[in-house]
């Protein structure tokens, strides 16, 4: 019994079978003919044509596969290999090739700490990153974190070579977490190239350089997590968020120290400077960076001339409702606001313009112009992007429950 039980596919001849073939060789031979041939087409002749048949189909299946039976074949195997580029290959490849084209233009930086600076020591925060972007004249320009070079004494750069400079603060900016130093440009053979952070998309391929824990030019790679994300800052670590910075998202590893490095895409481009990650147990991949289009805008500013200059009004306040630090029931029951006042800026001194305008201690501030202010972080934004040095500023407020309205020339804000 064979895998089928059917004489179809039996290659063997029944004795009874034979006989009869055997006799009917002694019949005319037109009928032994007709019986030949019938018996015939059964065995080895259906046997070879089905060969014949076979090796006809595997030989069109293989020139179809292979492409050697049509022309149009041919002519679509040179269109693909037309259309691969190097850069569009092995992704592993492609982060190699970045890396190496961006890396010498990534630095050390090495913060002396006023209180440091005697004894020499040098302890993790005193360690940063940063990304030389432009050279003018005899000058190199550094980006990097302002939190990076905040209280220096005197500040060093490490090129990607282990070559140590010196290098000055031409300004930072406190706001934005951006700084600008300047060094000897005479060794400076790489500028970083800068991309443009508007088009990163969610998942693109990235690589983080600095210089983490003092382990310098130290490579990381991930991927964007978010293009745009918004995150709530305290500008005076004092625990209040009065600010809220926009960054990039990314889960490529970023440690202390690489504060002020690259994060670079796959064409080798700068396209953030890493500032800061979420740090706690159970947190993992967390990783910001400051979009590049805003970087390079208030680097040039602070290149040019050492500060950014903003709107300043002269109040010091808290919030009316705020979550995290809430008023105390006496002290809102004390401002005698109308039950439909629920947000807002409390005043708690004025000076400068503000205190020429008239604005006195416990004032409510609900508008600037027409724009509803809810909060510190809303007027400061307001300031910072809607106004410029010597605009006429229109508050709304109350004062003891009743509405009022003044006229405010705001001056620049000074240095801190």
């Amino acid at each position: 019994m064979g895998l089928f039980d059917d004489d179809f596919y039996s290659t063997k001849v029944p004795r009874r079978k034979r006989r009869e073939l055997e006799e009917s060789k002694v019949l005319t031979s037109r009928k032994w003919t007709v019986h030949k041939s019938r018996r015939t087409m059964a065995t080895w002749q259906v046997s070879v044509i089905s060969s014949a048949v076979s090796a006809v189909v595997a030989v069109l299946l293989f020139s179809f596969v292979t492409g050697q039976f049509t022309d149009e074949k041919e002519a679509y195997v040179p269109q693909v290999v037309q259309n691969v580029t190097a850069s569009s290959g092995d992704p592993f490849e492609r982060i190699v090739q970045a890396a190496a084209l961006v890396r010498p233009a990534v630095v050390s930086i090495i913060n002396h700490k006023e209180d440091n600076e005697e004894l020499n020591i040098l302890d993790e925060s005193a360690l940063g990153s940063g990304v030389i972007y432009k050279k003018d004249d005899d000058k190199a320009f550094i980006i990097t974190n302002n939190h990076v070079i905040e209280g220096s004494g005197k500040l060093e750069v490490v090129t990607v070579d282990g070559v140590t400079h010196k290098a000055s603060l031409v300004g930072a900016d406190k706001v934005t977490d951006i700084a600008v130093l300047s060094m000897d440009a005479k060794d400076v053979t790489t500028v970083a190239q800068i991309g443009d952070s508007s088009k990163l998309r969610l998942g693109e391929t990235v690589i983080a350089i600095g210089n983490p824990l003092g382990l310098g030019d130290t490579l990381t790679s991930g991927i964007v997590s978010y293009t745009e994300r918004t995150i709530p800052v305290s500008l005076n670590q004092d625990g209040v968020y009065d600010w809220e910075q926009e960054v990039i998202q990314t889960d490529a590893a970023i440690n202390e120290g690489n504060s002020g490095g690259a994060l670079v895409d796959l064409n080798g481009k700068v396209i953030g400077i890493n500032t800061m990650k979420i740090s706690d147990t159970g947190v993992e991949g967390l990783g910001f960076a400051i979009p590049a289009n805003h970087v390079i805008q208030t680097a040039d500013e602070l290149a040019t001339k050492g500060k950014i200059s903003r709107s300043y009004l002269g109040v010091y306040s808290v919030d009316l409702n705020n979550p995290y630090v809430p008023l105390a029931e006496d002290q809102v029951k004390e401002l005698n606001l109308p039950a439909s006042v629920k947000e807002g800026v409390v005043v708690l001194d004025a000076v400068g313009p503000a205190e020429a305008a008239g604005l006195q201690f416990n004032d409510v501030i609900t508008k600037f112009d027409d724009q509803a202010i809810t909060s510190t972080l809303s007027l400061r934004r307001y300031l910072y992007e809607q106004t410029k040095i010597g605009d006429e500023l229109k508050i709304t407020y109350y004062r003891n429950g009743e509405v009022k309205q003044a006229t405010v020339k705001l001056l620049e804000k000074p240095e801190e």
